[in-house]
């Protein structure tokens, strides 16, 4: 709730606190869910690592269909935070066909939502609408506010910004280097590798149709996309 309510360090501070007085294993499957959700947004995805690990091991050692699902919807999760779309993508369709599987339509369309994001995040928009857009009838059939909240923001998002064919990522990357910071300024300040910024880079002077980064900043002012 207090993620949503965007208190980031409440949400923090309190999942912190319940998972570290936590032992029993089970009891913890539950919590780590939220915080491999919420430490990311406080640029933290070691912990957010961490704690997909921790649940895949215990989903490994009960053999449950539905903590498979839960532990391959944080890997997915986790995937995608670190800008590994491809990943994602193979941990989420499998979570998503559990809980299909299981019937727990809330879970699985929760998934499609990341599904949508990892898609767009491909560059595969046509998929990515269909996936967001089967998250909102869900959310909507069950009248999850929040949720549907969320999908709508995501897809107004998306509609309002012509990006020239860049991810939301690389849309970062750019206005980055445009601003004139090196690649390893940029890998610190978005928490990523430099590896995965020189490959962030790469791709927007192909989808850009440019060969330096000076011609990409020009590009960038001249498009308004910074």
């Amino acid at each position: 709730m207090r993620l949503a309510q965007g208190n980031d360090n409440a949400a923090a501070a309190a999942i912190r606190r319940v998972v570290g007085e936590t032992t029993e294993r089970l009891k913890r499957a539950r919590l780590l869910p939220a915080y491999v959700e919420i430490m990311p947004t406080l640029g933290d995805p070691q912990e957010a690592r961490s704690a997909c690990r921790e649940l895949e091991v215990i989903s490994a050692a009960y053999q449950s269909g539905m903590l498979g699902a839960i532990a391959a919807h944080a890997r997915g999760a986790v995937d995608l935070t670190e800008d590994d779309a491809r990943a994602a993508l193979v941990a989420l369709r499998h979570a998503w066909q559990v809980w299909q599987e299981l019937e727990v339509p809330y879970e699985a369309a929760r998934v499609r939502v990341l599904l949508g994001l990892a898609c767009r995040a491909l560059g595969d928009d046509d998929t990515a609408a269909l996936e967001l857009q089967a998250a909102r009838d869900v959310f909507a059939h069950l009248g999850a506010a929040p949720d549907l909240a969320r999908v709508d923001s995501l897809t107004r998002r998306a509609s309002s910004i012509d990006a020239h064919g860049l991810t939301p990522r690389e849309l970062q990357v750019l206005r980055l280097v445009a601003a004139g910071e090196t690649n390893k300024a940029i890998a610190t300040e978005l928490v990523l590798s430099e590896r995965t910024v020189d490959r962030h880079v790469s791709n927007i002077f192909a989808k850009l149709g440019v060969s330096s980064r000076a011609a990409a900043t020009a590009y960038a002012y001249k498009h308004q996309l910074v």
